[in-house]
């Protein structure tokens, strides 16, 4: 007799973890003010649609002041199924992100100042100057046209800009990231409020310089994978809480080795 796989479970308590963690830590760096922002974890297993459940923040709160007390379990429509909260109205981005890539595991959405600010004034965030980028993000950095809430469009141009990347611009509103991890896609938001800021910087001696298709090419073919496959398995811890997780900084290490490699065949 075949046995059979075990039934896909995620660490709940591990997620309850990482969320607040990662909420705590957007307010902390500036990212999200007043009510703003919103965060949310996949119950289900990817690729089930039927019943998609998130572990999610609850609306009309400050990312600095949630709790474990308050975070809820939600529905694909809004519906709250666990905690005595509300769900926020953005819920809908992600589903659609859940809907549009089943590898997805988490979403975080906030308002980085430096990369909202291009999104809010109908500008691209320049995209790639850095090699690092490049392998961290992948070549493409698109922009999701602007909708009003509850436009339908808005899922189709969101789950188009998934395709293509991890991390995606909301057009007079922020940025999405999702990830196999809140680790992950913090880290990815951090590097594109990064690259934001020092594209800002570059402004007055004439903007940053874009790689060429060459350089790009070669160091896409080294870049990271989609989504964390460990996350189907079991959501990752953030580093600080096991000792099996890379650090941030190892994954950095990781990078520079990479990028280094590529370059090495235009020198």
């Amino acid at each position: 007799m075949a046995s059979s796989s075990p039934p896909w479970r995620p660490d709940v308590e591990a997620l309850r973890r990482e969320i607040l963690a990662t909420s705590h830590a957007v307010a902390a760096r500036g990212w999200v003010a007043n009510h703003d922002g919103n965060l949310s974890a996949r119950l289900d297993p990817p690729g089930d649609d039927g019943g998609l459940r998130v572990l999610c923040t609850p609306t009309a709160m400050h990312k600095g002041d949630v709790r474990a007390e308050h975070l809820i379990v939600a529905d694909g429509e809004r519906r709250v199924l666990e905690g005595s909260r509300h769900a926020f109205s953005e819920l809908a981005l992600h589903v659609a992100a859940y809907r549009a890539r089943p590898d997805i595991g988490v979403v975080l959405h906030a308002h980085p100042p430096h990369a909202t600010a291009f999104a809010v004034a109908g500008q691209p965030v320049p995209h790639p100057f850095t090699a690092e980028a490049v392998v961290s993000l992948g070549p493409d950095l698109p922009t999701v046209p602007f909708h009003l809430p509850g436009d339908p469009a808005l899922d189709a141009d969101l789950a188009a800009a998934l395709q293509r990347a991890d991390v995606v611009v909301l057009a007079r509103h922020g940025l999405l990231s999702v990830g196999g991890s809140f680790e992950q896609a913090l880290l990815r938001m951090e590097l594109v409020e990064h690259l934001a800021r020092t594209a800002l910087a570059a402004g007055p001696l004439g903007g940053p310089q874009l790689l060429s298709a060459d350089q790009i090419a070669t160091l896409s073919a080294k870049g990271r994978p989609a989504s964390d496959p460990a996350r189907a398995a079991a959501p990752a811890e953030p580093a600080a809480e096991t000792t099996s997780a890379p650090s941030p900084r190892a994954a950095s290490q990781d990078v520079r080795s990479v990028v280094e490699e590529a370059l090495a065949r235009f020198r």
